[in-house]
């Protein structure tokens, strides 16, 4: 019978996350950096360009929250949501183009290797700022998905991909004094390039997923079937339903079917009624149902709960 949305939720506790990751990759940055220069590691340089692209990515989210926030206007109709998943996708290209610059440093490593030097330093900053990444990059996944953010989930699976490195750099670290084997410094290195690959692919295989209005989860798409079958008392089914979730937004279409002599206004209190029910499950959701009389009734829909 008609379309309409509820307006999204506040953007200003995601853009106080995306500024708070920007400082807190900075942080990271400045200990890593440091670690590098007091070791002269292959293995602390690799994972120190891999934290810039976290600062980039960072820099990057602070603009895709901000345009995803923006009202509709002439040109975008339907909102600016989708700026979250082009985001999240240049920020997987980055993390894919820094995983072969260090596997091209740990290549150049294993043929000239040397020892790190201090490398009780390199443990205590590079393992210090692992830590601050695990406890930000947990926070981040957790906002992320209370807030239906691909940016911030991104962010978050970017930054925690960085703890496995660090863990991985601690341990070489302990074990290259003590065996004396020069090339682990620059196996850990490939090692860092395998997982920043991985998180990587795995970052543009969900944004491109989003940027396609690939149908939400099997789970999802009942829940909707059982919340419109529940809440359209006076209707007799609905059919052709379909969903997209697009950001904090969810869209949702179907066609609803109703007796041929029922009134436009019982047709229209029926649909809001489904709509407010929708909401209260889903959040924010741009809804159209398109109303249709018995004759159009497919039986192979959703049956109405009398």
């Amino acid at each position: 019978m008609g379309t309409s949305a509820a307006a999204p939720a506040s953007g200003a506790s995601r853009n106080l996350i995306a500024w708070v990751t920007l400082g807190v990759s900075i942080l990271a940055l400045a200990m890593k950096y440091a670690a590098w220069r007091a070791t002269g590691s292959v293995a602390l340089y690799s994972d120190t360009l891999e934290t810039i692209i976290n600062v980039v990515a960072a820099i990057a989210g602070l603009w895709a929250l901000h345009v995803a926030s923006l009202p509709p206007d002439e040109n975008h109709t339907y909102g600016h949501y989708k700026a979250e998943y082009l985001s999240a996708v240049a920020e997987g290209v980055l993390v894919v183009m820094t995983a072969i610059t260090i596997g091209h440093e740990a290549w150049k490593g294993w043929f000239s290797p040397h020892l790190p030097t201090n490398s009780m330093m390199g443990v205590i900053l590079n393992g210090g700022a692992g830590v601050l990444n695990l406890v930000w990059g947990s926070v981040m996944m957790a906002a992320g998905r209370r807030h239906q953010s691909p940016t911030l989930i991104a962010g978050g699976q970017h930054v925690l991909s960085d703890v496995w490195a660090s863990a991985a750099l601690v341990a070489g670290f302990v074990l290259i004094p003590l065996t004396g084997w020069e090339q682990l410094d620059s196996i850990l290195a490939g090692l860092i390039a395998l997982n920043v690959l991985r998180t990587g692919w795995d970052m543009m295989r969900t944004s491109i997923s989003g940027l396609m209005d690939a149908a939400p989860d099997p789970a999802t798409l009942a829940q909707i079937r059982r919340i419109i079958s529940a809440n359209a008392t006076g209707a007799i089914e609905a059919h052709d339903i379909r969903a997209r979730i697009v950001g904090a937004m969810t869209f949702i279409e179907f066609h609803l079917v109703v007796a041929g002599d029922m009134s436009v206004e019982t047709a229209h209190q029926i649909c809001d009624h489904i709509e407010e029910a929708l909401r209260q499950d889903l959040g924010s959701a741009l809804i159209n149902i398109h109303v249709e009389p018995e004759r159009k009734a497919k039986h192979n829909g959703v049956i109405v709960l009398p």
